[in-house]
């Protein structure tokens, strides 16, 4: 069975506490998981910005708000995995070797931040190379890679394919902070621009758009693909 690896975005699964978009996910997942060996990498979102935030106020150092913000993704995803139910490996794994085991188990594996200073884009692009992933799939508020910011600069152009170097450029001279709101961290373009696995960035608001998708092969967002190819629909 091919694997696929979704980075989930905290402000795509819960733009605010009482305003969640988790319902809308639970067939699609249950869906493509019931095709493909399925790993979801939760993102802190906002509340996780909000807390470090807050921690800085009291003149926290970065590494006790990258810490804050790893729980903030982990609570994500409990809250992902409840909603699941038995489609969902029952525990956030912790470590990409665990995430490896419980792939084994045929449920959807969930998982948040692992490391300090590591983005979940960067934790999911590794999880992708260590499952041996078919696709990456970063799912964001912004329908794909553009040249800037496209909700500060109205000029901004969208990028239909590129390769892993041609976003390393875009993302180089971005800051590395805590709670970092940006398209894709550096290490994460690195470990793509390694692996070399595809990756589709692409609106993660209406997750039926990720499902039509997969399923179709008609690519909505920005690929970045050694090759330049299609990588769908899968064989």
């Amino acid at each position: 069975m091919l694997s696929i690896v979704l980075s989930l975005g905290g402000s795509i699964l819960l733009p605010e506490i009482h305003q969640p978009n988790i319902k809308p996910y639970i067939s699609v997942l249950t869906k493509i998981s019931a095709k493909y060996r399925l790993f979801v990498v939760v993102g802190g979102g906002g509340t996780a910005r909000q807390y470090i935030s807050l921690a800085r106020t009291f003149d926290a150092d970065e590494a006790f708000s990258d810490e804050l913000g790893i729980l903030v993704t982990r609570l994500n995803a409990t809250l992902l995995i409840g909603a699941l139910g038995e489609r969902a490996y029952p525990k956030v794994v912790e470590s990409h070797t665990e995430a490896l085991c419980a792939g084994e188990s045929g449920k959807i594996v969930i998982m948040g931040g692992i490391t300090p200073g590591q983005t979940t884009d960067a934790v999911a692009a590794v999880l992708a190379e260590r499952v041996r992933a078919s696709l990456f799939i970063n799912l964001t508020a912004v329908d794909g890679i553009y040249s800037a910011d496209p909700r500060k600069d109205p000029k901004a152009n969208r990028y239909e394919k590129m390769t892993a170097s041609d976003l390393l450029e875009v993302v180089v001279g971005q800051h590395a902070v805590a709670g970092v709101n940006t398209v894709m961290d550096i290490v994460a373009v690195k470990m793509v621009e390694r692996c070399g696995i595809p990756l589709l960035v692409m609106d993660g608001r209406d997750p039926n758009l990720l499902l039509e998708t997969l399923e179709t092969g008609k690519i909505s967002g920005t690929l970045v693909s050694p090759k330049g190819e299609n990588p769908l629909p899968f064989r």
